[in-house]
């Protein structure tokens, strides 16, 4: 019997993917497609069968990955969770997988990877990849090397954003050197801004400055 799957993501052409991709390897079957959370827990309370995993898209319309994975553990403790995701910010990766998720794959990743990351949910009942691995460490060595809370509560990838963004380099130029997508640093961006209460990257600047955050 293969391996069931339900896919959760508000993306249709996403979700579209995911499952021809699902079905083309052996020993997996895709169960069901919703579009958000709430109509994942709707279909499963209809189901006469549950998934084996849920691939659980992290931002959701009506209920997102978090709110889902937190009812998913707590209604159908059986079923493993794997979050997907553009957004690679640690916070979102630390309550996902509080919330009990078995893992955190970005979308970008390659099919390779992702069919490693099923079989390894399957066997070891968890997938750590080598970048979830890195996220996590570095949000538990935070506070000891820090010391202290960051002014504005940036937390370590934040304030590599805003060091990085005191430059002249462009926007896509940052995000080559942080090796994320130019997406994840305008949510970088849009975070930090409304952290810092600034709308320009002037501001930005003026108030790092100010709080002896970077140096020019």
């Amino acid at each position: 019997m293969p391996v069931s799957i339900a896919i959760a993501d508000d993306h249709h052409l996403v979700a579209a993917a995911l499952s021809d991709m699902i079905r083309k390897f052996e020993e997996y079957d895709v169960l069901l497609v919703a579009e958000n959370g709430r109509d994942l827990l709707d279909q499963l309370a209809l189901a006469n069968q549950l998934p084996d995993i849920v691939l659980l898209d992290v931002s959701m319309p009506e209920m997102d990955g978090f709110e889902t994975a937190l009812c998913l553990r707590q209604l159908y403790p059986a079923i493993k969770v794997l979050a997907l995701s553009m957004d690679d910010r640690e916070e979102h990766i630390v309550k996902m997988i509080r919330n009990g998720a078995r893992g955190y794959l970005l979308k970008g990743c390659r099919p390779t990877e992702f069919r490693r990351a099923l079989d390894e949910i399957m066997i070891k009942g968890f997938y750590y990849s080598d970048f979830l691995t890195t996220q996590l460490i570095r949000n538990l060595n935070a506070p000891a090397e820090n010391g202290h809370n960051l002014p504005f509560n940036l937390n370590s990838r934040e304030l590599e954003f805003l060091k990085i963004a005191c430059s002249e380099l462009t926007y896509s130029e940052i995000a080559e050197k942080m090796f994320v997508s130019p997406r994840t640093v305008d949510g970088y961006r849009e975070v930090v801004f409304q952290k810092m209460n600034v709308k320009t990257r002037v501001g930005m600047v003026l108030e790092a400055m100010r709080h002896g955050l970077v140096e020019l």
